[in-house]
């Protein structure tokens, strides 16, 4: 795969994200639902009503909000995974800047079926209502249409990359939008005479929603939120002062608009009146993806800080449940320095027999073991391969050169523990509340 337009795209927006990541505002430990590595690039609720996450450290994962906790990781892709959609069967649908799309049903470790067809990374991804087709758009800066059978074919061709593809709600056509502010309104009809419809904006659209009367909702790099009918004619204009617009949604109920950007925070409006809402101040900025919950009650951003965030969409308040398994919260809870410093690495490993489903392997028992050998949990080949027993000077090595370094292969967000004695206050906490 060659540099294309598509990987100068990538490499702006993670130099931007990183920045705002370096820059963003502390939080407390239980205002968000943390296990990435990197940031988060898609959000996506599930029929079963679990909370999926992906982005630059190519893990999906599975969250039970209701618990703040990874419920499971999936691995598949080779790199960024830059969307996420749901289908009507309850499978989940991914795909990747390594131009590979998958599908992901019931509890299989692996996904059940990968599409390939795109020849740069896969930028969006949409399912039809009926469960007949998949549409995804590319920097490849085309849009293929996915049968059931696996089989694909072009639908639309941008002179740029595609940003974002929906499918409308009657099934009969896809709109996709792209980098260079084109729209393209595609019936998806293999054969026939109707032509697509084209709408040309002065900037690059960078998130489309749909509400149920068949209107388009536009995240526009000019800091405009535009709405447009189903034959692409301007309703009306929106515009917020901070910027670039990243991505937008409209809740179940078709009254409230959310929408963000690179330095526009998580923006609530009605969408009767075109008014600001609320406007939620916080860290994530940038933030690439927000979703509403099923009931509408609640809505979710994943952004630059790596962290999943939670907010009432009634208050605009955020949320925050625990992120430690019920199991493990009481440990957690206390007041040692090193159950402090353990707090950062509590949604992702539980202390305890019983915390066998997070998406980090349990902690319990960790001295003595060696590395990537627990029965029940799926290790990495590069991690297996390694000669390392978990003692505290092992532990402390890890945390002090990162995990990037000590242990090459390995999915585990990147972070070290620069000062020695939090070192030491961890590695002795663990020792004694690890202890089978």
């Amino acid at each position: 795969m060659g540099r294309s337009l598509g990987h100068h795209i990538a490499a702006a927006a993670m130099a931007a994200t990183l920045i705002a990541a370096n820059n963003a505002r502390a939080e407390t430990p239980d205002a968000a639902l943390r296990g990435h590595g990197g940031p988060i690039r898609a959000v996506a609720i599930l029929p079963d009503g679990k909370l999926a996450s992906a982005g630059f450290d190519s893990a999906i994962i599975l969250w039970t909000i209701a618990e703040g906790r990874a419920h499971r990781v999936l691995r598949f892709h080779d790199t960024t995974v830059n969307a996420l959609a749901t289908r009507r069967d309850g499978c989940l649908i991914s795909g990747g800047e390594d131009a590979r799309i998958a599908i992901w049903c019931g509890a299989q470790a692996g996904p059940g079926v990968t599409l390939q067809g795109h020849s740069g990374p896969v930028s969006a991804l949409a399912a039809a209502a009926d469960g007949t087709f998949i549409a995804s758009g590319s920097w490849d800066r085309t849009v293929r249409l996915w049968s059931p059978d696996g089989t694909s074919r072009i639908a639309a061709e941008h002179a740029a990359p595609v940003t974002s593809v929906v499918v409308t709600v009657d099934g009969t056509a896809v709109l996709s939008a792209a980098y260079d502010g084109s729209l393209r309104l595609t019936p998806i009809a293999a054969s026939g005479t109707a032509p697509a419809r084209q709408l040309q904006l002065t900037g690059p659209v960078n998130g489309v929603a749909m509400t149920a009367e068949g209107t388009f909702l536009l995240a526009c790099a000019d800091g405009v939120l535009r709405e447009i009918d189903a034959s692409l004619r301007p309703l009306r204009d929106i515009a917020l002062p901070d910027g670039p617009l990243t991505t937008v949604a409209v809740s179940p109920d078709g009254r409230t608009i959310a929408t963000g950007g690179l330095r526009t925070p998580v923006t609530l409006i009605d969408r009767a009146s075109g008014k600001e809402k609320s406007r939620i101040l916080g860290p994530g900025l940038p933030l690439w993806a927000i979703a509403f919950s099923a009931d509408g009650r609640e809505l979710y951003s994943g952004g630059a800080d790596r962290a999943v965030r939670r907010f009432d969409v009634a208050t605009g308040q955020p949320l925050g449940p625990s992120i430690a398994p019920a199991s493990s919260t009481e440990i957690v809870d206390a007041k040692d320095p090193g159950a402090q410093v353990f707090r950062a690495c509590r949604a992702c490993h539980g202390l305890t027999v019983a915390d066998t489903h997070l998406a980090g392997p349990t902690l319990h028992g960790i001295m003595g073991r060696r590395i990537a050998s627990l029965p029940g949990y799926t290790f990495s080949n590069p991690l297996k391969a390694m000669d390392i027993v978990w003692t505290p000077e092992t532990i402390a090595k890890l945390f002090e050169v990162g995990p990037t370094a000590y242990t090459p292969g390995t999915k585990m967000p990147e972070q070290r523990i620069t000062d020695p004695e939090a070192r030491a206050a961890l590695v002795a906490w663990l020792a004694r509340v690890t202890k089978p």
